[in-house]
């Protein structure tokens, strides 16, 4: 587990992009997150997902994640964008 991500950083996909989300907890026994991402919900995200942690701000490598957890990103903003 990165020992400096803490719960409420922000969590992004890239840095300079828009928020979709936040750490609600750390599990470090199993060295995984649990990351609320707006509109989905939580999920259970490894550490290994983790690509930089700064300035408050975790951001994840897509290519680490789940196909569920890539489709909720995909949409975390769906509701500030009404189609």
């Amino acid at each position: 587990m990165r020992a400096d991500i803490e719960e409420g950083f922000m969590v992004f996909i890239a840095d300079g992009q828009d928020g979709i989300g936040s750490v609600r907890q750390l599990k470090r026994d199993t060295d995984e997150l649990v990351v609320y991402i707006e509109n989905a919900g939580d999920f259970v995200v490894p550490a290994s997902a983790v690509a930089e942690v700064h300035s408050g701000k975790v951001i994840l490598n897509l290519h680490h994640l789940g196909a569920d957890l890539r489709e909720a990103i995909r949409h975390a903003r769906d509701s500030e964008y009404p189609h």
